[in-house]
């Protein structure tokens, strides 16, 4: 690659874009070209921008982190994702890999690995940073491939999941409708579609089922 890595950073907490950038300021070679603080800015900005690396957060409000990456690999394949999560258990591994994740850094790694990570993964290779090994992520997808059950998930179409996040985060229709640009007659059909492919009766099964496959944020404690 000529010329210096294009990166994009999404995170809905300010204060953690704030420090990447500073600590990819320092690395020559690198320029931070954007910040995201949701799903749906993230993939705004990734089809305006075109970086060499994203590097996001698997919890993000609006869609998602895993759909985020199974958005960009399907459209823009030419921009790479490096996952920075404080979950980093094989199956959140697992699944940000075969989304098209190319890279998995913990929170609490080094920056010297975050780096390690951009530049490996704008080299089309995979990087894992310690304790995360390959042969723990192969040995946890062979145990999944001996019986692995229907998702009724993967059914759903971009849209689906779009909806299925903001409701969820408790958007009305017409609000879904305003933040994705369509109708509210067309939020309600993609939201009747969603209840329907995953056998759900109402926006409180969905806001538990996306609270339980973990494709919300977490809500901030009340003090008291």
């Amino acid at each position: 690659m000529t010329g210096p890595i294009t990166t994009l950073l999404a995170d809905d907490h300010q204060v953690v874009r704030q420090g990447l950038r500073a600590v990819l300021a320092c690395e020559p070679g690198l320029v931070v070209v954007g910040e995201a603080a949701d799903g749906l800015e993230t993939v705004a900005l990734v089809e305006r921008l075109a970086p060499d690396v994203l590097v996001l957060d698997i919890v993000m409000p609006g869609l998602g982190g895993l759909d985020v990456v199974r958005e960009i690999a399907r459209r823009w394949a030419r921009t790479r994702t490096v996952i920075l999560s404080m979950h980093g258990d094989e199956a959140n591994v697992f699944e940000a890999l075969r989304a098209g994740a190319l890279g998995f850094v913990l929170k609490d790694a080094s920056a010297a690995q975050l780096v390690r990570a951009i530049h490996e993964a704008a080299a089309g290779r995979r990087y894992l940073s310690p304790p995360l090994t390959d042969r723990a992520i192969e040995a946890y997808a062979r145990g999944l491939a001996k019986e692995w059950p229907a998702d009724r998930y993967a059914s759903l179409t971009t849209r689906e999941r779009e909806v299925l996040h903001l409701v969820a985060e408790g958007l009305s229709s017409a609000q879904v409708g305003e933040r994705l640009y369509i109708s509210p007659r067309t939020a309600e059909h993609h939201r009747a579609s969603v209840l329907k492919k995953l056998g759900l009766h109402g926006t409180a099964d969905l806001v538990r089922y996306a609270a339980e496959r973990g494709l919300l944020p977490p809500r901030p404690q009340r003090r008291e």
